[in-house]
């Protein structure tokens, strides 16, 4: 009983993200009510598999010891206090720590509470940067084809995914879209800086996975090229690692691979081993430095959110980067990206496959046909009898499991993944 009046009230009040609720409302709903380790278990007692680790977010598995003592104990001494006017323990902590584990150079942290709006920070701060130091000729932002930062207009004024972003044109500022991939894209860049150098603020980059574009993975070096143009240049790099951040690559931000500090570093999704919103804004001793004038200037960044900060978020990201350093994580992540690699191949064998794509752990097979086959979703549907859990990018079933995941149940998810393409080009056929 309880289950029905469920489904009903999420159909009468519930309108879901990303979802055509036209076709929402012609399905039964999947529920979920509660989880452990890297499953989750619906209304019904079903158990399925979260092979997208909850929409990326996931680390350590679902109900992890520590990070669910960690917020018991905050929850016992502080819930919420603002941080603007005033500070808090676990936000201090968890800054020292994570300037202790990013990329050399970055010096101060700036929190938010999702991907969307650490891009945002990340953008506002650039620009005004070159205005409070008389720079007024530095507005343009540059960006990649197919690019994806999230939805808040600013976030979305540097995307590059029609689908998403198209329908907004009229609503957000203009932006330089750099239209090639891979070293293409490098070259368009330093073209770009030489002719107009004086007039660009920042290149906003996903670094070495566009995974909202279907995980299009990046050629080595391309990263430490761009790195090298924007200094250069004197151009800001805005890396977006909401999505690669937190062993998602191999290892703990994506920037490492190439030994590259970007002036700015945005975190989330990850960044709490996927309990609760947070998101941070990394930067630099010199961007900090250029907003520092007597109030009388206001030349102050005039941006902030009400949970900025939260005391629970925080003591869940501490706890998650002790986790990290315990179970010495990214160690134990090494042969899963191997066996992931080695296991992609086989894909090759279904007919539909048109591509497999990986940068750690981070997968996506891509599959023919026309988008409006909608073939992914129907695929991500079938897999939900073998009990697990899969969300398409149009075509591209995407595969990011909780780093915690055992090789036997990587071997389960990839299997389940083959059977089910093969479950659906057999029913196109028929």
């Amino acid at each position: 009983m309880q289950a029905r009046r469920l489904k009903q009230w999420d159909r009468e009040y519930i309108w879901h993200p990303f979802t055509q609720m036209k076709d929402w409302d012609q399905v039964e709903p999947l529920i979920i009510d509660s989880a452990d380790g890297i499953y989750l278990k619906d209304i019904d007692g079903k158990i399925y598999m979260d092979g997208v680790s909850s929409l990326w977010v996931n680390v350590h598995g679902h109900a992890q010891a520590h990070i669910d003592a960690a917020l018991k104990k905050q929850i016992d001494k502080l819930s919420h206090s603002t941080l603007l006017g005033l500070a808090n323990t676990p936000a201090i902590e968890l800054a020292k720590r994570l300037i202790g584990i990013a990329p050399k150079g970055l010096k101060k942290v700036f929190y938010s509470d999702n991907g969307s709006t650490a891009v945002e920070i990340a953008i506002k701060m650039a620009y005004q940067y070159w205005q409070n130091i008389g720079q007024k000729k530095k507005i343009r932002l540059v960006h990649l084809s197919h690019s994806y930062h999230g939805d808040t207009l600013g976030s979305v004024s540097v995307g590059g995914i029609d689908l998403f972003h198209k329908v907004y044109r009229k609503l957000i500022f203009k932006t330089i879209t750099l239209k090639g991939h891979g070293w293409q894209a490098v070259e368009e860049l330093e073209a770009l800086l030489k002719a107009k150098g004086e007039s660009i603020a920042a290149l906003v980059v996903e670094p070495l996975v566009q995974g909202a574009a279907g995980m299009r993975v990046w050629p080595e070096g391309v990263l430490k090229k761009m790195r090298a143009l924007t200094q250069k240049y004197n151009v800001f790099l805005i890396a977006d690692e909401v999505a690669t951040g937190f062993g998602r690559t191999g290892k703990m931000f994506a920037c490492e691979h190439e030994g590259v500090t970007p002036d700015f570093l945005c975190l989330a999704k990850g960044i709490t081993g996927g309990y609760l919103p947070l998101a941070a804004t990394l930067t630099t001793q010199k961007v900090f430095d250029g907003f520092l004038f007597d109030y009388k200037e206001q030349k102050t960044f005039f941006h902030g959110h009400t949970y900025t900060g939260n005391p629970l978020a925080c003591a869940a990201a501490l706890a998650n980067l002790d986790v990290f350093q315990k179970e010495r994580t990214l160690a134990k992540l090494s042969p899963k990206i191997k066996f992931l690699a080695k296991s992609l191949k086989m894909f090759y064998n279904l007919p539909s496959v048109a591509e497999t794509r990986q940068r750690g752990f981070m997968a996506g097979i891509e599959l023919k046909g026309r988008p409006e086959d909608r073939i992914g979703a129907k695929v991500c549907q079938q897999v939900r009898r073998y009990g697990v859990i899969l969300r398409p990018l149009g075509n591209v079933i995407v595969l990011m499991p909780p780093l915690s995941i055992s090789i036997e149940e990587l071997d389960y998810l990839l299997m389940a993944t083959y059977r089910s393409i093969e479950d659906c080009v057999n029913k196109t056929q028929e």
